[in-house]
């Protein structure tokens, strides 16, 4: 493991250099973020080695180095998921090689199905925490020192400093903004009634189908993370409807342009 990061990091770094700090994951609630990235150099996952390769639609599967509001930055255009047959390590390498290129800050965002009733579609949940309900953890298995402790503390997982600067954005802008526990669960299913309702009762305010993974190796290598969760549907107790992917996507593209605003504000103060 430890050679395949170091191996992609190093083709990376000689390619396209690492003067950034800053690393987004552009998912389902923030994928047209590119849009307002200065891209210098846009290479496919199937052109760097050892990257797995995106099969989910609306996930370009292209790694972009650029600059967002004159900051430098790397984008992952389309992240993977577990319930496209990847395992954990596979999923969570990017962010490993992130970490070996100097990345010091993660930024993750996604979308997913609201349980809290204060919620509506097209809400932006600020991730303060999360409930893990994947099947695989992370970092089972032989622990490297070189890339983090073997039992590591999970009580911040989301950064608070960040946390704050985001809600200040969001306050300053007037963007409306939630803030809540996402459960993370293995997919592709969405959630039957019963389980909105369990997780529900479990702490969550949102359940979706990444993010988890990324956020734990993230704090495992000691970078500080923030996450960002579109409310795409809901599960609310009483009242959940049929959802398909389609619909996600759409609810997302209505919602995007705020959490765009609060990014591109934010990687100024980080």
């Amino acid at each position: 493991m430890l050679r395949k990061i170091n191996e992609t990091a190093g083709f990376l770094i000689e390619k396209y250099g690492n003067k950034a700090k800053i690393a987004i994951v552009l998912g389902t609630g923030l994928n047209n973020l590119c849009q307002d990235i200065d891209v210098e150099q846009t290479v496919s996952y199937a052109d760097i080695p050892n990257f797995p390769v995106s099969t989910v639609a609306g996930h370009a599967g292209n790694l972009l180095f650029g600059k967002l509001s004159g900051v430098d930055i790397v984008a992952m255009q389309g992240r993977f998921h577990y319930y496209e047959g990847y395992d954990m390590k596979q999923i969570t390498f990017p962010i490993r090689v992130f970490k070996a290129m100097g990345i010091e800050t993660l930024i993750l965002s996604n979308a997913s199905g609201g349980m809290n009733p204060n919620f509506h579609v097209g809400d932006i949940m600020m991730i303060t925490d999360h409930i893990n309900l994947f099947p695989e953890h992370p970092l089972r298995g032989k622990n490297e020192d070189v890339l983090g402790d073997r039992f590591p503390d999970m009580s911040e997982t989301y950064c608070k400093i960040l946390l704050q600067k985001a809600e200040d954005i969001a306050q300053k802008h007037a963007v409306p903004y939630q803030k809540g526990v996402y459960v993370g669960t293995q997919g592709p299913t969405f959630e039957t009634p019963a389980e909105y309702k369990m997780f529900r009762i479990l702490g969550g305010d949102c359940v979706g189908m990444s993010t988890v993974p990324e956020a734990i190796v993230a704090h495992h290598a000691k970078m500080k993370c923030i996450a960002f969760s579109i409310i795409a549907d809901l599960g609310v107790v009483g009242q959940v409807d049929t959802v398909s992917h389609q619909e996600v996507l759409n609810a997302a593209v209505v919602a995007e342009p705020k959490l765009r605003l609060i990014v591109k504000e934010l990687v100024k103060v980080i």
